[in-house]
């Protein structure tokens, strides 16, 4: 990882004015609350109303629709990998928790874009390198306390958490009850 980003080429390009930035970011927090509600095919002017800027803007920062579900993907990932350094400093298994809820928050948004990404491109296996960098050590730090299962791999928990992640739930309680029960599964008492 670079401090830029994810990877070179990969990382979100966020404008250097101040309040382009914040536009910028505005329609990335719109266009990924109307994606999870709406799927792909959320209107466009509806995400430039919620972020509270024009259709021009939107156009100008992301000249196609495919831009800004990349945008609003590599911006998942990054705060996902920024999440592993925030959360580093704490006990190895409750970094590992704190790490795996904010997947489930990435999860939800990748599902809900997930038909519109290219899995065989350069951005979504540099997306997918960077999350493994960020959260397998959490995972290691963690077996190594002693406090998870030695025989999970990183990829495992993902699977598990992913597949659980695709299941519907009555809300938001119900979520994270299953998330619980799945974690104790992975954590050795």
């Amino acid at each position: 990882m670079t401090d830029e980003g994810i990877a070179p080429g990969v990382a979100v390009r966020r404008p250097h004015r101040a309040d382009a930035r914040r536009n910028f970011d505005a329609l990335l927090a719109a266009a990924r609350d109307a994606f999870a509600e709406n799927g792909t095919e959320a209107s466009l002017e509806d995400i430039a109303r919620r972020a509270g800027v024009g259709i021009g803007t939107l156009y100008r920062n992301f000249p196609t629709r495919q831009d800004l579900f990349e945008a609003v993907y590599v911006g998942e990932v990054e705060a996902l990998c920024k999440q592993a350094g925030e959360v580093a400093g704490l006990p190895p298994w409750e970094a590992f928790a704190v790490w795996l809820r904010r997947f489930v928050a990435y999860a939800a948004t990748k599902r809900a874009i997930s038909e519109a990404l290219n899995r065989d491109s350069e951005m979504f296996r540099s997306c997918r390198a960077a999350m493994y960098a960020a959260g397998e050590p959490l995972l290691t730090r963690a077996q190594e306390a002693g406090e998870a299962r030695e025989d999970a791999s990183f990829d495992d928990v993902l699977r598990m958490v992913t597949g659980i992640t695709s299941a519907g739930f009555i809300d938001g309680e119900q979520r994270e009850r299953v998330l619980s029960i799945a974690l104790d599964g992975v954590r050795v008492r």
